[in-house]
């Protein structure tokens, strides 16, 4: 058969498009999108018999449907939509970092009508964006005032613009960071409008580096805290204390830029990490952090501090562009409710799984491999210990202690593909993300909230059957 003989096998675009077994993709996605996908499909099929592939009309067109079907599969795992977290990485920035507070979603959702952004509905006049969240977020940090942006990122550019643009801002060479996505803070601070001036060594730097290095043309101090490394050893550098109490002009503001919001004093868990107020209360001017990380709440940079330097950074033209939208503000709001209230650890998803006892996740384990054992016995499945990460560029080289569900083969010879499970349990709804070691799949449950249980033992149930394969 020649090329043009197996070319008239091709089925329409028109009729793929209009055909019963696209039905349920038609109710799905757009026409445009669904179009795509088929005439891609039937281009993918051309060339194949192109190739010399030998298919009757039937085969051509269950090709190109099958074709459809996985693109439509491709398009589904780009989708935005829950994931049961099982990697044991509390703060994973390609899952959104830290889980919201049922206070903050209800709070969302209430404010994703119309709601009062800004007006106060006592006087029934206009009020200050976010103005309630932001007395909050003072109180809450012992500061004069608060103000917030879309991320950490963006803070770090507003401050640095607003205090010192056109001039000199001194850091520490140790401290030049590189944050995720890979951008660099000397390119922040370039696109700030400042120039940068390094000082001290990668790894010491002291307190008469920074007096020497000011002068008339330095518009502001800043420590930047290493969020994703840690340097040990050989080390030093001025606490943010002695850098507020240092000689220097009395409007040269020091800036603190403390990374990842936390709140409590995470000691008893073992973790090492400046807490915000720590920060107000020696002396900082300005204080900045991430509200996504061990705030526990939506993603955004909060700026606290001084009332002269806040007032001046909210009058910045960058402010209309950073801003954050009602949906943020109302989770950030319940979120600083819930700090304020005492009960962060009770109520915050992230500060939940954090102080979880051991003993706990380790019986959640057992009770879910044993579900698993009555179906799955010719699997090893059992429990592991392992540590779990705060991850997120936050607490750099610190882990907790958790548990994990362990499958792999067992020792008759069965094997299975630990690759496909994982794909099956991503694919799957409710999405399940899992991690592999060691040709082992396994399944954090520190990371994993108490009402998702059920649906994770089903869906690894699931996600088995049909993975196993017998050997030899």
């Amino acid at each position: 058969m020649n090329s043009a003989d197996r070319l008239r096998k091709l089925p329409s675009v028109d009729g793929i498009l209009k055909c019963g077994e696209l039905a349920d993709l038609r109710d799905r996605f757009a026409h445009p999108l669904l179009s795509e996908w088929v005439r891609a499909a039937v281009e993918a099929c051309r060339q194949n018999l192109l190739n010399g592939a030998e298919l009757d009309d039937d085969a051509t067109r269950q090709f190109v449907l099958r074709e459809v079907r996985l693109q439509a599969e491709c398009d589904d795992g780009q989708l935005q939509r829950h994931v049961i977290n099982a990697t044991g990485i509390l703060l994973h920035t390609n899952l959104g970092r830290a889980p919201l507070a049922d206070r903050a979603i209800a709070r969302m959702n209430d404010a994703a009508a119309y709601a009062s952004v800004e007006l106060n509905l006592q006087t029934g006049r206009r009020c200050r964006r976010g103005e309630r969240a932001m007395k909050l977020l003072a109180t809450l940090a012992g500061s004069d005032d608060a103000l917030v942006v879309n991320n950490c990122a963006a803070a770090t550019m507003l401050v640095l613009h607003g205090t010192a643009a056109g001039r000199e801002v001194v850091i520490s060479r140790g401290q030049l960071v590189e944050i995720g996505g890979g951008f660099r803070l000397p390119e922040v601070f370039a696109a700030a409008g400042v120039t940068l001036k390094e000082i001290g060594t990668t790894n010491r730097t002291y307190l008469h580096d920074y007096e020497r290095a000011i002068s008339e043309n330095t518009g502001a101090v800043i420590r930047v805290h290493r969020s994703n490394f840690r340097q040990t050893g050989f080390v030093t550098e001025p606490s943010i204390q002695e850098l507020a109490a240092m000689q220097r002009p009395a409007d040269l503001p020091v800036i603190d830029d403390v990374g990842s919001g936390c709140i409590h004093d995470l000691t008893a868990f073992g973790l090492q990490e400046p807490t915000v107020s720590a920060s107000v209360r020696a002396g900082a001017n300005v204080t900045l952090f991430s509200g996504d990380k061990l705030f526990g709440g939506p993603q955004c940079g909060i700026i606290v501090g001084r009332q002269k330097w806040i007032d001046r950074l909210r009058s910045s033209p960058l402010m209309r562009a950073i801003r954050v939208d009602k949906l943020t503000l109302a989770a950030l709001e319940a979120t600083t409710e819930v700090h304020l209230s005492g009960n962060a650890f009770g109520e915050l998803p992230l500060l939940k799984m954090l102080s979880k006892d051991l003993s706990a996740i380790r019986a959640e384990c057992e009770a879910i491999v044993a579900a698993l054992k009555s179906t799955h016995a010719a699997l090893f499945v059992d429990v592991v210990e392992c540590d779990a990460e705060i991850g997120g560029g936050s607490v750099p080289g610190f882990t907790i202690s958790s548990c994990a569900i362990r499958v792999r083969g067992s020792a008759d010879g069965t094997t299975f593909d630990p690759d496909a499970i994982a794909k099956r349990l991503r694919t799957g709804r409710p999405a399940i993300l899992p991690r592999i070691s060691e040709d082992a799949l396994l399944l954090d449950l520190r990371t994993v909230a108490d009402a998702e249980f059920p649906a994770l033992t089903e869906r690894l149930r699931a996600a088995l059957a049909g993975c196993v394969s017998g050997g030899a």
